[in-house]
């Protein structure tokens, strides 16, 4: 005990000689919570976007930090196990304190931390693609609403360009954002005239891995005649045993395309992409998108990658959507906490509304001034070789989200204006 108050002492007495420097993180700082999967099913898809929150805090800590202060992260893991994810949430804001949290990848996972997000009055930014009918005061969606993925992606597999598809299959895996898409991609081809008979629907559990006999009911659907595609909403790892089966079973896009909601250059990383080229997927992002801005982007993900000794990055960094959407959640909560001059939640709320931010993808990302939703532009690419892109369809510009579906019948009427938080 004498040992430890005499460093204490010494310490104290350095430090005022100035003979070196207690660490910037003791001197106050503002805390950010990191809610992502580092382990488990989803890790394949989640580990990164861990590694996206530290690089931009650590960019924003260069500049001078938020409001005087630097951003000190702290790090989850909630392990792919959903109600683990609510757990973590409330030790970050209850225990840790944190001002804001960045997580979540699965719509399950979302759902089980948002009564907590709600009851404590907290931020988090949630950064994928999901289903919609969802709005909360106390969430920003970066990632896309259906009409910003899922039917723009319909609409052109059904397009002279996209092949004239007049059949589908949906293929997911078992949990609330598979379902729910596929219910209003339901509704949206029967309102283009596509009889029940040429839609089939199979789910699979997280961690799926044998696909052998659903692939060979999709040529099987496939070699009646019309026209068929797959829209896949399968998440995280059994992605790579899926693409792995499309290729052993000769499965080409020639003969059957495949667009993909939830596979990117991540998840493609683990598979011999050759046999794959033309399958599609339909995103806000893609690597291969040439601009300034992304080339900047790319070469800080490169340099960090290389710099932390990331697993997998540091030989071939590879940047995604979600990524990219976490990217710009970071720095859209760092400018509106500037404007509000404080980390409160109402105040951060309002000043979030309307903010811009010069995004990788080429556009100028804006905050929906009242639904919490980016205006995205929307990007068809083709699978490369080299498991890059090829952008083969674009929208002209952003595309205003939409969370409550007009393809759901009970959602008319409803307003895009996030709730109050429950008291």
């Amino acid at each position: 005990m004498n040992r430890r108050h005499a460093l204490k002492a010494s310490s104290a007495a350095l430090a005022l000689s100035g003979l070196f420097t207690l660490p910037a993180f003791a001197q106050g700082t503002i805390k950010v919570g990191v809610l992502h999967s580092l382990s488990g099913t989803m890790a394949i898809s989640e580990t990164v976007l861990k590694d996206t929150v530290l690089m931009a805090i650590d960019e924003i800590n260069a500049k001078g930090g938020v409001l005087g202060k630097k951003l000190e992260p702290v790090v989850v893991d909630p392990a792919s196990n959903w109600p683990l994810f609510a757990e973590k949430a409330r030790q970050l804001i209850t225990q840790d304190k944190v001002a804001v949290t960045f997580g979540c990848w699965t719509s399950v996972s979302r759902k089980s931390v948002l009564p907590v997000f709600e009851e404590t009055n907290s931020l988090l930014f949630y950064p994928v693609q999901y289903e919609g009918e969802e709005l909360s005061k106390n969430v920003f969606y970066t990632g896309a609403a259906p009409n910003q993925q899922a039917i723009p992606a319909v609409e052109y597999l059904m397009s002279k360009d996209g092949g004239a598809a007049k059949r589908f299959v949906l293929l997911g895996t078992d949990y609330v954002y598979p379902r729910t898409t596929n219910k209003i991609l339901r509704a949206f081809l029967k309102s283009k005239g596509i009889p029940e008979a040429d839609i089939i629907e199979e789910y699979t559990p997280f961690g799926h891995s044998d696909y052998q006999s659903i692939i060979a009911k999709i040529k099987k659907f496939a070699s009646e005649g019309k026209r068929t595609a797959v829209i896949s909403t399968i998440n995280g790892d059994s992605n790579v045993p899926f693409y792995k089966e499309l290729g052993n079973q000769g499965l080409k896009a020639t003969d059957v395309p495949v667009v993909a909601f939830s596979v990117g250059e991540e998840e493609l990383r683990g598979v011999d992409t050759k046999p794959l080229v033309g399958h599609l997927a339909a995103w806000n992002y893609f690597m291969s998108i040439k601009n300034p801005t992304n080339d900047a982007f790319i070469k800080k993900w490169s340099d960090y990658a290389k710099a932390k000794n990331i697993a997998g990055h540091k030989d071939r960094p590879l940047t995604n959507d979600p990524m990219e959407a976490t990217y710009i959640g970071v720095h859209m909560w760092a400018q509106a906490v500037n404007k509000a001059k404080s980390t409160d939640t109402d105040k951060v709320i309002a000043a979030m509304a309307g903010q811009t931010f010069k995004a990788p993808s080429g556009i100028t990302s804006k905050m929906d001034e009242k639904n919490h939703h980016l205006h995205k532009s929307v990007f068809i690419g083709e699978v490369q070789a080299d498991g890059q892109f090829k952008v083969v369809w674009k929208t002209k510009g952003p595309v205003v989200a939409d969370p409550w579906s007009d393809f759901i019948p009970e959602n008319k009427g409803k307003l895009n204006v996030p709730v109050v938080a429950k008291k």
